[in-house]
C-alpha cells in the first residue's frame, strides 16, 4: 500500500514540475550537434517528430513544457566558459535549464510543431533585435552639452511618442511597424495593441519594450527610419498611416507617400495592386513637444 502511495505521489509531483526542452529548429543546427557522440539522432525530421511526440505526451500528463531555442554555438561557448564537456547529456540539460530564464522561449500549448517553430524563431529575432538596439543605445553615453544620458533621454521620448500614437489611433486593433537603418542591417520591430471590451489597450510588455528601444535608437542616432500604423476594426476599412524619423522626432507621411510605400515592391521597385478595403491616410496630430532650439542630442 505504501509503495502504491509513493508511486501516486511521484506521479503528482511529476505533473507539477515544469520542464524546458531545447529545440534545434533547423538542419544546420542539427548537423552541428551531430558531432557529439552522445547526440544519437541521425535525421532532423525524425528528431522533430520525436520532440513533438514528447511534447504531446507531457501535455496529456498535465505537465507544462517550455520550448527554448537551442543554439549549438552558444552551447559550445557555454561549456568552454564553465569547463564542461559538451558531449555529456547532463551538460546539455544544464544549458537548456538556463535557457528557460535567459533565452527565447515559447510555452507549448498543444500547437503543431510546424506552428511553434516559426514562432520560436520570431521570438529569438525579437530578443536579439532588442538586445542589439539596447546595446547601441547604452554606448551613446552622455551629451557633451548638457550631460544628459542620450540613450535614456531618447527612450523617454520614444515612450511618449508610442503612447501618443496609441492614444490618437482610431478604435480597433493596432499593428505598428518601426524600421531603423543601422549597421550591419535594418532593424525592424513590431508592436500589436488590441482593444479590450472595457476600452483598455492590451500590450505585450516585452514587445512594447523592444519596439520603444528600436524607435529610441532611431531618434538618438538620427538614422533613416519610419513608423507605420495599421488599424483594423469591424465593418470599417483598415486605416494605414505613418511617419518618417526626422531629427529626434516624427514627420507625418502624406497619404500618397503611404500608398506608394505599400504599393511598391521593396526589392524590384515594381508596382503592387493596392489592397481592397484599405484607406491610406494622413496621420493624426501627435502634438509633439519640441526640444530647445539649437540643442539636439
Amino acid at each position: 500500500m505504501a509503495h502504491t502511495d509513493h508511486q501516486t505521489m511521484r506521479r503528482v509531483l511529476r505533473r507539477e514540475i515544469a520542464g524546458t526542452i531545447g529545440l534545434l529548429t533547423d538542419e544546420h543546427d542539427f548537423r552541428a550537434m551531430r558531432r557529439y557522440r552522445s547526440f544519437t539522432f541521425d535525421d532532423h525530421a525524425t528528431y522533430l517528430q520525436q520532440v513533438e511526440n514528447l511534447l504531446r505526451t507531457r501535455a496529456l500528463q498535465g505537465t507544462h513544457t517550455t520550448v527554448a531555442l537551442f543554439d549549438p554555438q552558444e552551447y559550445a561557448e557555454y561549456c568552454a566558459a564553465k569547463g564542461l564537456d559538451p558531449d555529456v547529456p547532463a551538460n546539455r540539460t544544464r544549458f537548456t535549464a538556463e535557457l528557460a530564464t535567459t533565452g527565447p522561449t515559447i510555452p507549448y500549448e498543444g500547437q503543431p510543431l510546424a506552428d511553434l517553430l516559426p514562432a520560436l524563431v520570431d521570438e529569438a529575432v525579437r530578443q536579439a533585435t532588442w538586445e542589439y538596439a539596447a546595446t547601441l543605445l547604452a554606448r551613446l553615453g552622455a551629451c557633451a552639452t548638457c550631460g544628459e544620458d542620450i540613450g535614456r533621454a531618447a527612450f523617454t521620448r520614444a515612450s511618449n511618442l508610442v503612447a501618443r500614437i496609441l492614444d490618437t489611433a482610431p478604435p480597433g486593433n493596432r499593428h505598428l511597424v518601426c524600421s531603423v537603418t543601422a549597421a550591419p542591417e535594418t532593424l525592424v520591430s513590431v508592436l500589436h495593441a488590441d482593444d479590450e471590451a472595457d476600452g483598455a489597450t492590451q500590450l505585450d510588455e516585452a514587445e512594447a519594450l523592444e519596439f520603444t528601444t528600436v524607435l529610441a535608437l532611431g531618434l538618438a542616432t538620427q538614422h533613416p527610419g519610419g513608423l507605420v500604423m495599421r488599424t483594423t476594426a469591424p465593418e470599417t476599412p483598415d486605416q494605414i498611416y505613418g511617419w518618417r524619423l526626422r531629427g529626434d522626432g516624427l514627420e507625418p507621411l502624406t497619404a500618397g507617400e503611404v500608398f506608394d510605400a505599400y504599393c511598391t515592391d521593396a526589392e524590384s521597385g515594381d508596382l503592387i495592386s493596392p489592397e481592397s478595403g484599405v484607406d491610406y491616410c494622413f496621420p493624426p496630430d501627435l502634438g509633439q513637444d519640441r526640444p530647445t532650439p539649437g540643442h539636439q542630442h
